[in-house]
């Protein structure tokens, strides 16, 4: 394979927020060895880390690589990558969450006096899988109302939000749910990012199950690509139920094999402490196996 292809781009913000063990520490010599590997520079790692400190992210003790960072209560939990997310996408690629036809909507009215808060909830109705039909009303097809109220309490603008469902969903002359997909929500730039996470996540097996064996370090930066790309392809997915999916969808065997990478590197452990990201990864991956079944 051509080796710029598979070069990985993680930012440095997000290796460090990898890094965060279960105790809430990130291991300096790891973290330089890590960035070395994917073509950071110490100078790079250093300025990250005095950003992070200074925005409260983190606190710092020791210097060089024998320093240890410590991550804040809010960071660790702002960081925990959105496991029900994950979940609920493993259970449609297996087929146990077919949707019901019902259409979820929100809509709110935020004065321009709190464009901020405004500006926010919007953010916040995209990343979790909705797409504007106009002005303030969005929709989804997955059932995001708890988050919506939860994100809504947040920034204080619950007492402007309004949440409806509905299975006759029409915009203009279209209303066959596949079209209406299709035009919500921008498919083929999804597609071509979960194209890009199987192309990695192939090399990355691959390198997992050669006869000759990794070095921890190589183990943990397989870990943090696969984890950046898995996010990178995640993000913008509004993980819509199959049904209304262009077929083939990559999807579902983007993160089938990037299960199986989880896997092959839970199976290489040798009594190592890992960041907490790749546990609940490995975590998911082997509920999802379970309800697979045989």
């Amino acid at each position: 394979m051509n080796a710029v292809t598979d070069r990985v781009e993680v930012p440095t913000r997000m290796l460090v927020h990898a890094l965060i063990r279960e105790d809430g520490t990130v291991d300096a010599d790891e973290l330089y060895t890590v960035a070395a590997t994917l073509g950071m520079s110490d100078q790079q790692v250093r300025l990250c880390v005095k950003r992070l400190v200074a925005e409260g992210r983190f606190t710092h003790e020791g210097r060089g690589r024998k320093a240890l960072l410590h991550a804040t209560e809010a960071t660790t939990r702002a960081l925990v990558p959105n496991a029900d997310f994950l979940r609920h996408a493993f259970r449609q690629d297996a087929g146990h969450s077919p949707w019901d036809g019902v259409w979820h909507l929100a809509a709110f009215a935020v004065p321009e006096s709190a464009r901020t808060t405004r500006d926010a909830l919007r953010e916040t109705l995209v990343r979790l899988g909705g797409s504007a039909l106009q002005g303030g009303l969005y929709v989804c097809a997955n059932a995001w109302e708890p988050y919506v109220e939860d994100a809504a309490r947040r920034l204080d603008a619950h007492g402007s939000l309004a949440l409806l469902t509905t299975t006759d969903l029409r915009r203009g002359d279209t209303r066959d749910p596949v079209e209406l997909a299709r035009d919500l929500w921008p498919l083929p730039e999804i597609a071509a990012r979960y194209n890009r996470l199987v192309h990695v996540a192939r090399h990355r097996l691959d390198r997992l199950t050669a006869p000759d064996g990794l070095a921890p370090s190589e183990r943990l930066t397989i870990a943090v690509e696969l984890a950046a790309e898995l996010t990178r392809a995640m993000e913008p997915d509004p993980l819509l139920p199959p049904q209304l999916l262009p077929r083939p969808w990559p999807g579902s065997l983007a993160r089938e094999l990037a299960a199986r990478c989880w896997t092959a590197l839970h199976e290489r452990e040798h009594g190592e402490t890992h960041p907490a990201v790749f546990r609940i990864y490995a975590d998911i991956t082997r509920e999802a196996a379970d309800q697979a079944g045989p």
